[in-house]
């Protein structure tokens, strides 16, 4: 656990609300038949990894995943003992770490596999893995109709295989297209026979269809509405600055923003190296809850907000707000015309990062 008053000394941090990700988790495991796997890849979207791993780790979950052998290697040293899934597509190159942090690789060619099986005749290691086939989305995967000829060639080479799965590409968006993957993941599941670990669904597939055993990663950090779930995650700071404008006064690059006067202007020390997107950070806000409109453009590492009135230096301002109001992830990807992962992903690692549960500080991490 951290120091539960060393966030306070600070001018800016993020805040994870730990009883709402269980809602989420809770609320996923309701509807899956199966697992539920969450997703940790990317610093689990923005919301740190390892204290998630952790937290869910406690509270039942059997499985992670992550992206990355280097995303794999961190929550092992940070002392994550459960099973870790490495999605994507195992490179010969890393087979030899796979093994040794015991991470369950995907393969989706040969080569990867022929390393894998190599290097764990030479460790003296029964090397294990997931496939994955291909079943439209033409990224990663055996092509779905060589699904068999894989597994016996993968399963000749000595590795244990212990689950199939595929990724739907667009779920949420093209239904049509959905079923033509279920319908030939089906026809995989029927030509490999039972005795494996099958996943197909991921958050909008779960959430609009249900699904036995699913991978969950939007929908774990509340980040789709319309499903009673709960975003995670804020974004707290102080200003630094305190000023009232005089008439005709310009503020920021461009000075875009010309006061009428009077004006009350603060300085807050975040800015788009923090991951505001320029542009559709349009309102924080104020320690009563009230809208506080952006003035000017957003710095690199400064934005500048009109408030209603004079406020001190410790006041703290919702930057980022965990709802989907005008303050929330979800606002800013869509004024971005983009998705709420790539804006949670961009927010800055040199922020403070507090885990609440309720009152209580579970871990701080600086």
């Amino acid at each position: 656990m951290g120091h539960a008053t060393a966030y306070l000394k600070t001018r800016a941090w993020i805040e994870v609300d730990l009883k709402a990700l269980e809602a989420n988790w809770l609320l996923l495991k309701a509807k899956a038949r199966g697992e539920v796997i969450p997703v940790l890849k990317a610093e689990a979207y923005g919301h740190g990894a390892l204290p998630l791993a952790r937290f869910l780790f406690q509270k039942g979950a059997r499985w992670v995943a992550v992206a990355t052998v280097s995303e794999g290697r961190t929550l092992r040293e940070g002392g994550v003992e459960g099973e870790i899934l490495l999605l994507g597509s195992l490179h010969p190159l890393e087979a030899e770490e796979v093994l040794r942090l015991n991470l369950l690789p995907t393969l989706s060619t040969l080569e990867a596999a022929q390393a894998l099986a190599g290097r764990a005749r030479a460790l003296g290691l029964t090397p294990r893995a997931h496939l994955k086939v291909d079943t439209g989305m033409n990224r990663v995967g055996f092509p779905w109709e060589e699904a068999k000829d894989a597994l016996l060639a993968v399963e000749a080479l000595g590795i244990r295989v212990e689950g199939v799965y595929t990724h739907l590409a667009t779920a949420g968006e093209d239904e049509a297209f959905v079923e033509v993957q279920r319908s030939r993941f089906q026809r995989v599941r029927e030509a490999l026979g039972e005795g494996y670990f099958y996943h197909l669904e991921n958050s909008h597939g779960l959430l609009l269809h249900g699904g036995e055993n699913v991978r969950v990663g939007l929908a774990l950090y509340g980040l789709i509405p319309g499903f009673s779930l709960k975003p995670i995650l804020r974004l707290l700071a102080r200003p630094t600055l305190v000023k009232q404008l005089g008439p005709g006064d310009r503020v920021g690059y461009g000075g875009e923003y010309v006061a009428r006067g009077g004006e009350w202007l603060l300085t807050l020390p975040v800015g788009y190296a923090d991951g505001l997107p320029r542009g559709a950070v349009r309102f924080v806000k104020g320690p009563e809850g009230g809208l506080y409109p952006v003035a000017g453009r957003i710095s690199m590492d400064q934005t500048t907000v009109l408030s209603p009135g004079p406020l001190p230096l410790e006041a703290v301002l919702e930057v980022l707000s965990p709802d989907f109001g005008p303050t929330g992830l979800c606002a800013w990807a869509e004024a971005r015309g983009t998705i709420p992962y790539e804006v949670a992903v961009h927010l800055s690692r040199r922020f403070p990062r507090v885990y609440r549960y309720g009152e209580e500080v579970w871990e701080v991490l600086n």
